[in-house]
């Protein structure tokens, strides 16, 4: 199960569209075959994230943009709280 924060839900409606099909075809991976999915993938890139962000993983939507999430241990359910430009 997905979970999308009411934030997520409204840059949704301002991504690109090339990012939007991205992030469309990350959620569809997990809900398939969980976050495990993401490794086989190279261009998701999904690693653990630390500092500020400890407990959270990320996957890039492309060079720019990334989905910040985090898994319940006890259930399968994923809650996106970000879907954000990456700052470098």
């Amino acid at each position: 199960m997905i979970y999308e924060k009411k934030s997520v839900l409204k840059v949704l409606d301002r991504l690109p569209p090339d990012v939007l099909l991205k992030y469309e075809a990350w959620k569809r991976i997990v809900e398939l075959e969980g976050p495990i999915g993401l490794r086989f993938i190279k261009g998701f890139h999904d690693e653990v994230l630390r500092g500020d962000w400890k407990g959270f993983r990320s996957s890039r939507l492309g060079r720019k943009w990334r989905v910040i999430y985090q898994i319940s241990k006890e259930q399968l359910e994923v809650f996106v709280v970000e879907v954000m430009p990456h700052t470098y």
